[in-house]
């Protein structure tokens, strides 16, 4: 398993169109891909599921990635968390 963690900066937080932007670049892997906010887990490809955790402006995620792309999806989806959230 890999893990990250990264500060939300998009200045609403986790909303709706940066969700669905995770949701899609998260499909883009094998790999189970989860958020945990404050020990509440989400599927980061479902957006109902991440939008339940309310992720705002400057709170901590930790980003866990696990299975057969592991080690490139961690690369991609830290890049993706710098570019975009």
């Amino acid at each position: 398993m890999k893990t990250f963690d990264y500060v939300i900066t998009d200045e609403v937080g986790l909303h709706a169109r940066p969700a669905g932007m995770l949701v899609v670049e998260a499909k883009k892997y094998a790999s189970d891909i989860m958020i945990n906010k404050a020990g509440k887990k989400a599927d980061a490809k479902k957006i109902m599921m991440l939008m339940t955790l309310g992720v705002k402006c400057n709170e901590e995620v930790t980003v866990e990635i696990s299975g057969e792309d592991e080690e490139k999806a961690a690369v991609e989806m830290e890049k993706f968390f710098k570019e975009n959230l």
